[in-house]
């Protein structure tokens, strides 16, 4: 099934690299060209930036953190050109208006349009301020992450500076789009930190988590208040940490490449992040055997599971669905605490879909224009989506269905019981997830009519995305060819009334959302 052939998607994951590189060398010129003067104001490290782009190996242009430092400093310059044309803008009304309606559109993953319409509205009052604010504080937290990818980099760049000595404003917060814990420096690409030490973690409460990093030609330091602490020193390529360095949590081991899991995100009961803690070593352990049971019962998908995800930040966090940034290739936020086995391993292939979905997207155009009208019925959130939303659904929950297909016939013949319970599932598990899968292809089913609508009607899919669509419907068709072997057994369990309902609903929604649209597809 070429949804699940790896060989494509490692020759998009090389292109993917390459195209990273020449942004980052793209942004460093146009850094230098058009925006000297902003760099200047906001003491960004250009010099810094361009001694990364050479130090980073080509592997390191698809990590999760690299890429999403580089899609910031591309948010940047984004922001330095609005600011520019701002600055020589006529009718601010209306340029509001359309940045507005762009940033809505562009940065749906970030706070940005927060930050720069707090109100929600596109307000004109104050809006320069707000948006150099946001500037100023996107180029600290470029500027600080920068330092520590690599301080060797950073103290032979400061070095050949004139005065050899740099003062960068900080923070020690609680980092959450990155999960980093407050008190710690997350060093290199590979999920290494640093404790701060006591009188350090002391000071900072006093300071509010504000600091100031001292690099110098042969050292990194850490100001707080009047004391100086310093974090890393040596000469050349060789150094030492002053801090205590930590290594990763490492899941799964594949050959070279390590699967880590990093702190866990914590949320409030208002369903926000409120902190960032040590992972305990049970949660590890349970990522490492839902991992190993996708291995054992689903080896194709596991392939393409190691081969896109690389790092899983758990999230304790009721109510609150797994979740990932496109920005941020592979890496995963699980609720680990609020869903059970079943769930854990349903969520990792569903989180590795989106980056796979992403992946793609980065190579091939498969809707022409934004499109970021919510008109199609969402079986899943049971709201409105745009068609970016029903796409990515469609395409996650295949690869959901096709899971929970193998999951139940490895479950099945000899030793399969034994599989089962070592995997740490129960027999109710099993019911569920033969259940889930002929949810799910309802529901796939019931999208799938809409895509085709917005491709046959509407022409808004190009031959990519109808390719893809095509792919889906394919494998949509061969689950369900596989799955009657176990539907009379689900539609007279415990789960049969659900399944029911669930198609009721779908048929409702159809007969309410579109069946003069849709009825003709």
């Amino acid at each position: 099934m070429r949804l699940l052939d790896p060989q494509p998607l490692v020759r998009l994951r090389n292109e993917f690299r390459l195209s990273m590189r020449r942004l980052l060398t793209d942004l460093c010129r146009e850094l230098h060209a058009e925006h000297a003067g902003l760099t200047g104001e906001l003491c960004l490290p250009t010099g810094l930036f361009e001694r990364l782009r050479s130090r980073f190996a080509l592997e390191a242009y698809s990590n999760w953190k690299v890429v999403g430092w580089i899609e910031t400093l591309n948010d940047l310059v984004y922001f330095f050109d609005v600011l520019k044309q701002w600055k020589r803008e006529q009718n601010r009304a209306d340029f509001t208006e359309q940045l507005f309606d762009e940033c809505q559109e562009k940065f749906f993953e970030h706070g940005y349009c927060d930050d720069l319409f707090p109100t929600g509205k596109a307000r004109v009052h104050g809006f320069e301020k707000r948006l150099y604010d946001l500037c100023r504080s996107l180029g600290k937290e470029l500027t600080q992450e920068s330092l520590w990818f690599d301080p060797a980099v950073s103290v032979t760049w400061c070095r050949q500076r004139k005065p050899a000595r740099c003062s960068v404003q900080g923070t020690f917060k609680d980092n959450f789009e990155k999960a980093e814990v407050q008190g710690t420096l997350s060093i290199g690409d590979t999920g290494e930190w640093c404790q701060a030490p006591g009188d350090i973690r002391r000071a900072l409460r006093r300071s509010a988590e504000r600091v100031v990093f001292l690099v110098e030609p042969a050292k990194i330091s850490v100001k707080v208040g009047k004391s100086v602490s310093p974090v890393w020193s040596g000469w050349g390529a060789q150094g030492q940490w002053q801090w205590v360095y930590h290594l990763p949590k490492i899941a799964i081991q594949i050959d070279k490449h390590s699967i880590t899991v990093g702190p866990t995100l914590v949320y409030g009961k208002d369903r926000r992040p409120r902190s960032v803690k040590t992972t305990d070593r049970r949660q590890v352990d349970r990522i490492t055997r839902a991992w190993q049971t996708i291995q054992l019962a689903w080896p194709e998908g596991h392939e393409i599971l190691a081969l896109l995800t690389s790092r899983i930040i758990p999230l304790q966090a009721k109510g609150v669905v797994s979740f990932s940034y496109r920005h941020r290739p592979g890496l995963s936020f699980i609720n680990c605490f609020d869903r059970d086995n079943l769930d854990l391993i349903d969520d990792l292939i569903h989180e590795n879909s989106h980056h796979h979905l992403n992946l793609l997207l980065r190579k091939y155009v498969m809707y022409r224009g934004d499109h970021h009208q919510q008109i199609f019925y969402s079986p899943w959130r049971r709201t409105l989506r745009p068609l970016r939303g029903i796409l990515h659904a469609t395409f996650t929950f295949t690869m959901g269905a096709l899971l929970f297909e193998r999951l139940s016939f490895w479950a099945s013949g000899r030793g399969g019981g034994e599989r089962w319970k070592k995997a740490g599932l129960s027999k109710q598990d099993l019911h569920r997830a033969r259940f889930r899968c002929l949810e799910e292809i309802e529901s796939v089913r019931y999208s799938l009519q809409d895509l085709r609508y917005a491709d046959h009607h509407l022409g808004w899919l190009t031959g990519s995305g109808r390719r893809l669509v095509a792919q889906v419907t394919e494998a949509i068709d061969e689950i369900e060819s596989r799955g009657k072997q176990f539907q009379r057994d689900v539609e007279h369990s415990q789960f049969g009334s659900a399944l029911r309902k669930h198609s009721n609903e779908l048929h409702r929604a159809r007969h309410m959302y579109g069946p003069m649209r849709l009825g003709t597809v």
